[in-house]
């Protein structure tokens, strides 16, 4: 599965953010942190806003910052909020198609195929539902979260 390189911008603004959490982030400032172009990732943000992973506020101390606690924010959940829940895998039943098309009584379950890409779709899921934002944060390096801290704290000043 590929996903597009915007799952790693949210990814990384979520767990910066869990890095200081009574601060609200601008996106310009979490741009400026990750060298991202601020529109874009701001488009991200807004998407991670409207699934209530992260909350919002205007004003010249506002910015971006967990809506809920590090630890019931999943991986998933943040996947989710900017690339949404489809299975990546369709089947068109192409099995029916063709020269080689089987009868449609041989078609009645999903295909082995479908099964097995349907079994490793929720296998993924449950395993970035596994991961939580706060266990992320705790396996960084002391170093790793004061430079984040100082980075974005200096810079939400």
């Amino acid at each position: 599965m590929k996903l597009p390189e915007s799952t790693e911008w949210a990814l990384h603004s979520v767990t910066a953010l869990a890095q200081v959490p009574r601060e609200a982030v601008s996106a310009r400032r979490l741009a400026e942190h990750f060298g991202l172009p601020s529109p874009y990732l701001s488009k991200q943000l807004a998407l991670l806003v409207r699934a209530g992973v992260l909350s919002a506020s205007t004003g010249p101390r506002g910015g971006f910052r967990l809506a809920r606690p590090a630890s019931s924010i999943t991986l998933l959940d943040v996947v989710e909020a900017v690339d949404g829940s489809a299975d990546p895998y369709t089947c068109h039943e192409i099995r029916q198609q063709g020269r080689g098309a089987a009868p449609l009584e041989e078609c009645v379950e999903p295909c082995l195929l479908a099964q097995k890409m349907r079994k490793a779709h929720l296998a993924w899921q449950g395993s970035l539902r596994a991961v939580v934002v706060s266990e992320l944060v705790g396996s960084l390096s002391e170093e790793v979260v004061a430079r984040t801290r100082a980075s974005l704290i200096r810079a939400a000043g």
